[in-house]
């Protein structure tokens, strides 16, 4: 069974909510982002979500942004993500999925992508932009190699499109809990318990919420409405400003076990 899927059975069973981290994929290195990959197993992050950088990242804010160009920069490739994610496989089942834009899956041919991708060990794609109605293709090659398609909702997305998503969805769905790019914010949208109750009415995968989360009260509040947490933008704040460090790893995962312990010890 994919790890994506085993590992949300696994948090309904313990009646648990997920934390998900997102880290660009080459920043600052890859073998650094293969060295956090391990050390997020180890601290106990459900899904990680690698980033793989594109000189035109559009759905994402200024700190991705720039983790984009440093993971150009440090000669990051597709084809190089791939090779981290099978050396990743050798030390760890952490579940992983890439957030990447369509045009550098379709420059390495789609059906070779998604061959190679489940070859290397990923288990899910988040295409963002890509949208359902011309995903037909892609959703049948990703059945195939199984592999989960993840789609985003946003709090604009109309109820018949919600429904339309969350249909072609597998693994889980992605709710982005505000408007905009990818980012840090002071804090988050009191709307999250309503949006996840209306994603809810039109199918039972898990519901993971993100954009904007970037302290433990925040994580915790989340939460309380969410199947699991994503943290993106604060973490990849971190890898900026260690990035250079030897210390890097630990000071990132210091910032990271405050944001896990929030999600999975609930308030007393």
């Amino acid at each position: 069974m994919n790890r994506i899927i085993q590992r949300f059975d696994r948090l309904k069973e313990q009646g648990a909510a997920g934390f998900i981290v997102y880290i660009g994929a080459g920043d600052p290195n890859l073998e650094a982002t293969r060295q956090l990959a391990l050390a997020f197993d180890r601290a106990g992050v459900d899904v990680l979500e690698l980033g793989v950088p594109f000189s035109d990242p559009l759905a994402d804010g200024p700190v991705n942004q720039l983790a984009a160009q440093r993971g150009l920069a440090s000669g990051t490739t597709p084809r190089k993500v791939l090779q981290t994610v099978a050396r990743i496989r050798q030390e760890s089942q952490i579940p992983i999925v890439l957030y990447i834009y369509f045009n550098l899956i379709h420059r390495h041919g789609l059906e070779t992508f998604v061959r190679d991708a489940a070859a290397a060990g990923v288990d899910g794609l988040l295409a963002l932009d890509l949208p359902p109605e011309e995903s037909e293709n892609y959703e049948a090659l990703m059945r195939q190699a199984g592999l989960c398609v993840i789609y985003l909702v946003a709090p604009t997305t109309p109820e018949e499109r919600i429904e339309l998503i969350v249909k072609r969805a597998t693994g889980f769905v992605y709710y982005v809990s505000r408007e905009g790019v990818t980012g840090m914010q002071a804090k988050v949208s009191g709307a999250i318990g309503q949006m996840t109750a209306r994603i809810r009415a039109h199918t039972g995968l898990p519901i993971a919420v993100g954009f904007g989360i970037s302290t433990p009260e925040q994580a915790r509040t989340v939460a309380a409405s969410a199947d699991a947490v994503v943290v993106g933008s604060a973490i990849v704040n971190q890898i900026a400003l260690h990035g250079q460090s030897p210390d890097l790893v630990p000071r990132v995962m210091e910032f990271t076990s405050a944001l896990i312990n929030a999600v999975k010890q609930p308030s007393p």
